[in-house]
């Protein structure tokens, strides 16, 4: 096929098209007209060549070597889409600009990030400057619904891969697609999910833990994020899944080389609802309504608290719920100790393209959600706390410390004021004690437990007010009756003693 494009771009006078009939075919004399179709055959070969890296070990070395002919193939692509831009037909030419945007968007160009740097040139062209130019086209031309939405999903997965959060969360706002991606094919909610789990990655190392959890928590809530990836199957339960079924969804399974890092994914999401959860769960540690933010989180913590003998932490799991406990009492050193060690630098931060920016963004966060927590926890044994011994406690500056504290009063979160000349939080002790929250809570419990059992009376007897004015007739007269009978028998024995 390499040689037929050579051919096509070299004699322009040779047109292949789907729009000439058989009898419109000319042969002998230029120009040359033949009934076919390049891209169709493009799109062919580019399926089988997919096909076959699904097919193979992706731990062997074939793998690698078939993975090598994906240049051969990028190169026909972009034979076939100069071939393509002379005839400027609007729909194959959005179908060949996908097909060379499914071969790019999940590629990291680290020349982007050293572009923003100012270590390579601006006139340099990037991937995402490509990406760029690519989708631009397919919005502005493709009539299809299809084309256009994988575009941008692809686009704002580039980004994502790239640190471009603004432009990723701009992208995923103005297209509205969360609305509507339920109704795209199996493999377009595929890309959506690879897309959101990316999404979440950009934003953790942006530091906006409350987006990335949110972009994380439906793929984990599920517990199949292997699944929804398109990265392998479960171990089907009984009946679960025909075979017809399995054999359809192991041909929508991604190429090895396209994985995503689920203990990387997992990890990311459980450490961003430990900095959520932990102060959450110390601001209302006695409140009732308490709702969980994390479910996946919670019950990690209650499996440990359930173990009778805990060791030291050996999984990536165990590692975050260690770090949760000790951020729970305020101790930010141990917590950034479980995070941030050797073992979990080789499972999980490595990964990252620029590690220690993100390690030092995450003691950051550690440090200031523990100071949250402290406070939350031990406001009540202070009369006053100077912002100096915080400062010290946990190895921040006066500013940042003054900043989290004036945010939690405006938030009416901590029940306290700041005093400038003596710099110190003055406790106004507004909260109940440990006593009369567990009152309280007791309270609530013992009013619905009495609402429970009435409406369970009304509903086993009938209205409980009609059933009491019943009674209260009843027993009326049954006291009229007994008077009535006794009058009766006192008048009987008058009329026989004046007999006698």
């Amino acid at each position: 096929m390499t040689e037929m494009m050579e051919l096509l771009l070299q004699n322009t006078n040779i047109c292949i098209s789907e729009s000439i009939i058989e009898d419109q075919e000319c042969f002998e004399a230029p120009p040359f007209k033949i009934r076919g179709c390049v891209l169709t055959s493009l799109e062919r070969l580019d399926d089988e060549f997919t096909k076959l890296l699904k097919e193979c070990d992706p731990h062997s070395n074939e793998y690698v070597e078939r993975l090598k002919d994906e240049t051969k193939v990028a190169a026909l692509i972009d034979k076939v889409q100069k071939y393509l831009e002379t005839h400027n037909n609007h729909s194959e030419l959005c179908r060949i600009y996908l097909r060379k945007i499914e071969h790019l968007y999940y590629k990291f160009d680290p020349r982007v990030l050293k572009q923003k740097a100012g270590k390579v040139p601006a006139d340099v062209i990037t991937s995402v400057q490509e990406m760029e130019k690519l989708c631009k086209f397919i919005y502005a031309k493709d009539d299809t619904n299809r084309l256009r939405t994988r575009a941008i999903l692809s686009h704002i997965y580039h980004h994502a891969l790239h640190d471009n959060w603004f432009q990723a969360r701009d992208l995923v706002l103005m297209s509205h697609l969360q609305e509507s991606i339920q109704h795209s094919d199996p493999s377009t909610q595929i890309l959506y999910n690879r897309m959101m789990a990316h999404l979440g990655l950009c934003a953790f190392r942006h530091a906006n833990i409350k987006d990335a959890h949110s972009c994380l928590v439906d793929l984990m809530m599920t517990g199949k994020p292997k699944e929804l990836l398109a990265q392998g199957l479960l171990p089907q339960r009984q009946h679960e899944r025909s075979k017809e079924q399995e054999k359809i969804e192991k041909q929508r399974q991604m190429p090895f080389h396209m994985h995503i890092n689920l203990e990387l994914l997992e990890c990311v999401y459980l450490v961003s609802a430990m900095l959520i959860e932990i102060p959450y769960m110390a601001a209302h540690e006695f409140d009732a309504r308490r709702r969980m933010i994390s479910k996946t989180f919670y019950q990690q913590l209650r499996s440990s608290e359930r173990q009778s003998l805990i060791g030291p932490p050996e999984s990536m799991r165990e590692h975050v719920v260690a770090a949760a406990k000790a951020m729970r009492n305020g101790h930010w050193g141990a917590c950034n100790n479980f995070i941030i060690n050797e073992k979990m630098n080789a499972k999980v931060w490595d990964l990252f393209y620029q590690a220690d920016n993100v390690r030092a963004m995450l003691t950051r966060l550690i440090k200031e959600e523990s100071l949250r927590t402290y406070l939350f926890t031990y406001s009540h044994v202070y009369d006053s706390i100077s912002m100096q011994t915080l400062a010290d406690m946990f190895e921040m500056e006066k500013a940042s410390v003054h900043s989290i504290i004036s945010k939690m009063i405006i938030n009416e979160e901590l029940m306290a004021s700041l005093d400038d000349p003596t710099q110190t939080v003055v406790m106004h002790r507004s909260e109940p004690s440990r006593l009369q929250s567990l009152a309280l809570q007791l309270a609530d419990k013992i009013n619905n437990f009495v609402d429970s059992n009435e409406r369970i009376l009304e509903t086993k007897q009938g209205n409980f007010f009609l059933r009491g004015a019943n009674q209260g007739n009843f027993r009326s007269d049954r006291q009229n009756f007994g008077r009535s009978n006794a009058q009766e028998w006192n008048r009987g024995r008058r009329d026989n003693r004046r007999e006698y």
